[in-house]
């Protein structure tokens, strides 16, 4: 079956030796081109990691983890066992939010995304619970429980909720930083341009779809501060 849509390619091998030569990493390709076999698609980004198994730290699996959410592409690695050995790994890629897809085993995937959905549904079960007794209780004291008859969040919730959704707005903008600091390193400086460059790259907006515009690069500006120098102020003020 034929891959479809973006891609961020991840390999590791385990030496500075087989790094500098190649063994292992043009195999670990060479697997995920045939894994890709065709099709309407597009590698965004190839990160290779020379790295021991036994070290915790792996800055170009950071990196392409940060690809993967800039493009919303899917991180594709080469053989399961490159991540599936250290579950810190998995963790923090379950974390990131991003797609993966191993090429020796698809239906990981889908392995992984059944083990996330059955604690989802085992929380809200645990959430409903929690409603339903407190809304028992609240009965029990003399509340009347008219009108809407479902879970009402309270101020606190609402206040959660909005500094979730400010966090996400501001993650996504550290993820903008890097690539709008290098087009204005490069003479791209005026907003309209800037929009035009994130459209050629391809990277998608804030809500994945339409295309960008001079005035939602002037918000991304507005909120780089501290990510970008104090230039992004000045490039926020050109209109054309």
């Amino acid at each position: 079956m034929a891959s479809t849509g973006r891609f961020v390619c991840y390999y590791r091998v385990s030496t500075k030796r087989q790094g500098r030569s190649g063994l292992g990493l043009e195999a670990q390709r060479e697997q995920v081109r045939n894994f890709l076999n065709g099709g309407d698609w597009s590698i965004v980004g190839e990160f290779v990691e020379v790295e021991t198994g036994k070290r915790a730290d792996r800055p170009e699996f950071a990196k392409a983890l940060a690809a993967s959410r800039l493009h919303r592409a899917t991180l594709v690695i080469a053989k399961l066992d490159r991540l599936a050995r250290n579950v810190h790994f998995v963790s923090s890629l379950m974390e990131a939010g991003v797609e993966f897809v191993a090429a020796d085993n698809p239906h990981a995937n889908r392995l992984t995304i059944h083990i996330m959905a059955a604690m989802a549904e085992h929380e809200a079960a645990m959430i409903s619970e929690r409603t339903k007794a407190a809304l028992a209780a609240a009965k029990k004291r003399g509340v009347k429980l008219g009108g809407n008859r479902g879970f009402m969040p309270n101020a606190r919730m609402r206040k959660a909720s909005a500094a979730a959704l400010e966090k996400r707005t501001a993650d996504r903008a550290a993820l903008l930083a890097p690539t709008i600091e290098e087009l204005r390193e490069s003479g791209v400086t005026k907003l309209k341009a800037i929009a035009a460059a994130l459209n050629e790259r391809r990277i998608p907006t804030a809500r994945g779809d339409g295309e960008w515009t001079a005035t939602q690069v002037m918000r991304v500006l507005e909120r780089l501060d501290p990510f970008v120098d104090d230039g992004a102020n000045e490039a926020s003020s050109v209109a054309a």
